[in-house]
């Protein structure tokens, strides 16, 4: 082991030692007075520092500090942190935005990327070895060192940076951002986090597993405790064992590959292989990109190929393909009643023309609704006859009853299905969102089905297995209707999968189906289908749920 990765009193000299007791006073580990050039939250104060006048100069611009400037990858990764945090920007949208603007490519990029999502996914975990390292309570760190803390320690403890490389670089990104004071403390506490391996740590901060598992598993897989419940109420309310969590939750913090989806018509693999991608795993009209933004090949800047991850193709394939021997009745008009940004919606409208279909799409918020126009463009100029509304969807089923064939109701939800892309949503989400959201998508739902004609197939969609937005959501919006009936959704999954995966498929029980990353390798999609029937036939909706009981 280096002497950069043991702790005080392994190898260290008298001077080491007498840097790290002037470390600790400067990070406050003495008392949480503010001492030295710093405040209690580790920022630079200015003023005068014992009898010697106001300290000049103790800034970047030191002649002795010009160019300690960390890397513009590094910059690049603590600038789209602070977005997230201060904004409620999306990861998913700020990274790529930061990369052009610094001109960062390449090897670089890449960098960027694993050390931006790596920091965001592991941050409940690296807080925990963080606390244990400064003597106050993290939150009352300035928060914008909090970040390059994260970064830093995610580099030393996830990453294959050289330890010395990984402090001093993050020190540099602590004078250039925050101040010199905050430079010297994410020096002290750095040295602290390099001084043990990450497993060490764990063993350290994380809560016993047998006396605390949901506390233990929070920890190792950096997921908010309450959201670790749900997933694992989620497996066994979807038929799978409990045992599965720890998977499950692995997954989620693994870097999804980057997934294609070809528009309907308008181009096909051959010339995606052309451009550098393979074949997909599942979709029928998936393909993988190797790794990197996709966005400049021609294909993508022109509308004809986008990036969707292949759960959620499959989710608008088991509509628009898998229903077609369940629709009963005239199948003229399609509507995506939660339209933005338009992924789905492209799919549907690109698959309208082999059923002489017409597709409405709508969306609540006009900026979400260009977002579909942009997606649709190119397949409304091959023909597709496409529709955008900015509306209010709990009202269409009111103002267009009976009218469409079918109904894709893709409902806004928390998301805990996509965590591998959007990291940052186990963080801003909690419990009571779930309440707000599961009425609205009760009220959306009932409204697709009141648009739904009769002998219309109504497509319930969530990128979340929590079971309060999924099963339970159908069962109380059925418990109030006599005029619809479940389908069998595998059969529907299947008609858009590729031939070569059918026989692997795992896809449970039915009637509905609920993707799983662990599993299948994408975003945790709940799939139901339903059938709208007239109200005084005599269909088999007061049939018991098959899915049984959801386990508490």
């Amino acid at each position: 082991m280096s002497d950069a990765r043991r702790g005080p009193g392994h190898g260290q000299g008298r001077d080491d030692r007498r840097d790290d007791r002037r470390d600790d006073r400067r990070g406050g580990r003495r008392d949480d007075r503010p001492s030295g050039g710093r405040d209690d939250k580790g920022r630079e104060r200015s003023g005068s520092r014992g009898q010697g006048g106001p300290r000049r100069g103790w800034s970047d611009s030191r002649p002795s500090e010009r160019g300690r400037r960390s890397t513009p990858s590094r910059q690049v990764a603590f600038e789209g942190l602070r977005l997230v945090r201060e904004d409620d920007s999306y990861a998913n949208l700020v990274l790529p935005r930061l990369l052009r603007s610094a001109r960062v490519s390449g090897r670089d990029a890449a960098f960027t990327t694993e050390l931006f999502y790596g920091s965001l996914r592991a941050q409940g975990r690296l807080d925990a070895i963080l606390a244990a390292c400064v003597d106050r309570p993290l939150a009352d760190v300035d928060p914008a060192l909090v970040d390059v803390l994260r970064l830093g320690a995610y580099q030393l403890l996830d990453m294959t940076v050289a330890p010395h490389a990984a402090t001093s670089e993050t020190v540099a990104l602590a004078r250039s951002q925050v101040g010199a004071g905050a430079a010297s403390f994410a020096n002290a506490v750095l040295r602290r986090v390099g001084a043990k391996t990450r497993e060490e740590w764990i063993d350290e901060v994380a809560p016993d597993r047998e006396k605390d598992p949901t506390g233990h598993l929070a920890v190792v897989h950096s997921h908010p405790r309450w959201v670790v419940r749900a997933l694992t109420d989620a497996l066994a309310g979807h038929g799978r064992s409990r045992d599965e969590i720890d998977e499950l939750l692995a997954a989620q913090n693994a870097a999804p590959a980057v997934s294609l989806v070809m528009r309907p018509g308008l181009t096909d693999l051959d010339e995606l292989i052309d451009n550098g991608a393979s074949a997909g795993r599942l979709s029928v009209f998936a393909a993988s990109w190797p790794a990197g933004d996709p966005g400049g090949m021609d294909v993508v800047k022109d509308g004809r190929v986008a990036v969707q991850d292949e759960g959620s193709q499959l989710a608008a394939l088991a509509l628009a393909l898998g229903a077609d021997d369940l629709v009963r009745g005239d199948d003229a008009h399609w509507l995506d009643l939660c339209a933005g940004p338009g992924g789905k919606a492209a799919l549907l409208g690109g698959l309208t023309v082999g059923h002489d279909a017409d597709l409405l799409a709508v969306e609540l918020q006009p900026h979400r609704t260009e977002l579909v126009d942009r997606s649709v463009a190119t397949l409304r100029e091959a023909g597709c006859e496409i529709t955008t509304l900015t509306a209010d969807g709990t009202t269409i089923g009111a103002e267009m009853p009976g009218r469409f064939s079918r109904v894709l109701a893709d409902v806004p939800c928390s998301g805990l299905g996509a965590l591998r892309r959007r990291p940052e949503s186990r963080w801003r989400r909690t419990p009571a969102d779930i309440g707000q959201l599961s009425t609205l998508q009760r009220t959306l739902l009932g409204s697709a089905l009141d648009a739904a004609a009769d002998g219309g197939v109504v497509a319930y969609v969530t990128c979340s297995p929590h079971l309060a937005e999924t099963r339970l959501v159908v069962a109380d919006v059925l418990k109030g209707r006599d005029d619809v009936e479940k389908l069998d959704a595998r059969d529907a999954v299947r008609a858009g999968v590729l031939p070569a995966a059918q026989s692997t498929l795992d896809l449970g029980d039915g009637p509905a189906v609920q993707l799983w990353p662990h599993v299948h390798g994408t975003d945790a999609m709940y799939i139901c289908l339903l059938r709208k029937n007239p109200a005084d036939s005599s269909s088999d909706s007061s049939a018991p749920d098959v899915e049984g009981t959801p386990s508490s």
